[in-house]
């Protein structure tokens, strides 16, 4: 039986989704767990402990201890993982196509019955530590943070995925327990499978691991609002580290298709615009590029660049003039470049069991289905030269910036510069 080009969405009692997206051909499964609550859920005296959270359940679950659940997954020529973003955690394994039963037990019993021992969340919380001390000492990793700080002040948006050690400090194996009832509430799960599966056999596990699952997730939170501003700090780096960030777009935006389009112009290869003149035409940074973030709501145009502290505020302008310039038609030769690059991007992800799998789960939290791989083709094609003029007026519009810079004291000068170039 051909399986439907769209992946189906079902529901179990219990609000629990299941997507079924099989590959022929393969012989490995990919299965995501997928949670629709993250750290945007925490406020601030709970920041840092959905990161957490997710380290703790690793420490042991459903009688295992946190050697014999990775031990387990590899002996059957696997590999287990997560990640916790703003709006999500992921659980996922990678398996043989016989390993899809094992893999969702040992994910079911991670998300449904951790251990929580005390005396393994007060080395989690030493370790963490560390992954915090490591992210400040990172300049790439530490200025995004200030960027991200800067453009959602006073937000759950606006403060680390990781949280602080003091944050995470008063969490006990009690309450951490009562914030996994809430952030992986079933109602919040999507159970999500890709290669080697059929329908029927994931809907079977699906329910036998997760149709019992239960807890009510916690509130929606506030809208995100974009505030923006100026955030410095001197360092004696070798290079000045930049992030200048505009407010964008949410993913649930018409005009979501429009943003990538746009970073894609503006710096999203080679043959962008940023690329083109800041590096090859005036020498100003070895690294530049732009990027969308999107959360449901809110988002941002993001532009990264790493040059000499002495360029680091011209460079500034520089970025400022060609985001201005998009306020003027972008030709149609430069616009079918960037729409063929921006669905090779997207088609190439594809090809990946587990990256179907949690496209298939975002898609499903977001929307509540799967999109055809075609229909998103369609909403790339149909982005015009107009639309991306009516985004950056858009953009601009709302006077406001958040700017990041970390290196020498000579490079602070471009986070006013920025600013200035765009808006007087």
């Amino acid at each position: 039986m051909t399986p439907p080009k769209t992946p189906r969405v079902h529901t179990l009692a219990n609000g629990v989704r299941v997507v079924c997206d099989p590959i022929p051909g393969l012989q490995t499964v990919a299965l995501s767990v997928v949670a629709g609550r993250g750290a945007r859920a925490e406020d601030l005296a709970h920041s840092g402990w959905s990161h957490l959270l997710e380290h703790m359940v690793f420490k042991g679950a459903g009688g295992r201890s946190a050697r014999a659940i990775v031990e387990v997954i590899e002996a059957a020529g696997g590999n287990i993982n997560a990640a916790t973003g703003y709006e999500r955690t992921s659980f996922q394994v990678r398996a043989l196509a016989d390993g899809l039963d094992l893999g969702s037990a040992v994910i079911a019993d991670l998300v449904q019955r951790p251990a929580m021992a005390e005396a393994d969340l007060a080395r989690e919380k030493q370790v963490v530590g560390q992954e915090i001390a490591e992210a400040a000492d990172a300049p790439d990793d530490l200025v995004f943070e200030m960027a991200q700080a800067a453009a959602f002040a006073g937000q759950p948006l606006g403060r680390p995925i990781l949280g602080t050690t003091d944050s995470i400090a008063s969490a006990t194996p009690r309450t951490l327990g009562d914030w996994r009832a809430s952030l992986y509430g079933p109602a919040s799960l999507v159970i999500s499978a890709a290669g080697a599966v059929d329908e029927d056999g994931l809907l079977r596990l699906a329910e036998r691991d997760f149709g019992g699952a239960g807890g009510a997730p916690s509130p929606a939170g506030e809208p995100g609002r974009f505030v923006g501003g100026q955030s410095t700090h001197a360092k004696p780096l070798e290079q000045a580290n930049l992030v200048l960030l505009l407010p964008a777009v949410g993913a649930s935006d018409d005009a979501y298709f429009a943003l990538r389009l746009l970073a894609e112009v503006l710096g999203g290869g080679m043959a962008s615009r940023l690329f083109q003149e800041a590096r090859e035409n005036r020498g100003l940074a070895y690294a530049i590029d732009a990027y969308p973030e999107t959360y449901s709501d809110v988002g941002v145009l993001g532009v990264y660049a790493g040059c000499a502290a002495g360029d680091a505020a011209e460079l500034a302008k520089v970025c400022a003039g060609e985001i201005v310039g998009l306020l003027n038609p972008v030709g149609e030769a430069e616009l079918s470049r960037a729409k063929a690059q921006l669905k090779g991007a997207m088609f190439m992800g594809r090809e990946s069991a587990l990256a179907r799998a949690e496209q298939a789960a975002g898609q499903v939290l977001m929307f509540g289905r799967t999109l055809d791989p075609d229909e998103i083709a369609a909403e790339v094609d149909a982005v015009t030269p107009a639309d991306l003029v009516a985004l950056t007026e858009r953009i601009l519009a709302q006077k406001a910036s958040a700017t990041a810079v970390l290196g020498p004291r000579a490079a602070l000068k471009a986070a006013p510069a920025f600013q200035t170039e765009l808006f007087g």
